[in-house]
């Protein structure tokens, strides 16, 4: 393993990694609330991808968690929601952020 030279201390500098679309919230009206998930992509990917070892529907849901935020999905979670509204919402959401229908936000082929 070869040293670093001072004027080169890393190869790829992540910290100064911007995304290059705009991360504009995700507004929800629902059961009487207005309710703002964070974009997507400022999601902090590793808590995606610990819950999409469960399965679809646990990534998913995962993905809310993050968006919402652990207090305010607790909250979330207390309405009562139809399958056909969570499906309704994550393709909404989805098409917010810039994502193809079925494509998932931690995929790496994009």
């Amino acid at each position: 393993m070869t040293a670093k030279s001072p004027d080169k201390p890393f190869d790829f500098n992540l910290d100064a990694v911007r995304s290059d679309v705009e991360l504009t919230p995700f507004v929800v009206q629902f059961s009487g609330t207005r309710w703002t998930l964070e974009h997507m992509q400022s999601l902090n990917v590793w808590t995606i991808l610990d819950s999409a070892d469960k399965g679809d529907v646990s990534a998913m849901l995962g993905v809310f968690e993050a968006a919402l935020g652990h207090a305010v999905f607790a909250v979330f979670r207390t309405k009562p929601l139809k399958s056909f509204q969570l499906q309704a919402l994550f393709r909404a959401y989805q098409q917010h952020c810039g994502f193809a229908p079925g494509e998932s936000p931690a995929s790496t082929s994009s």
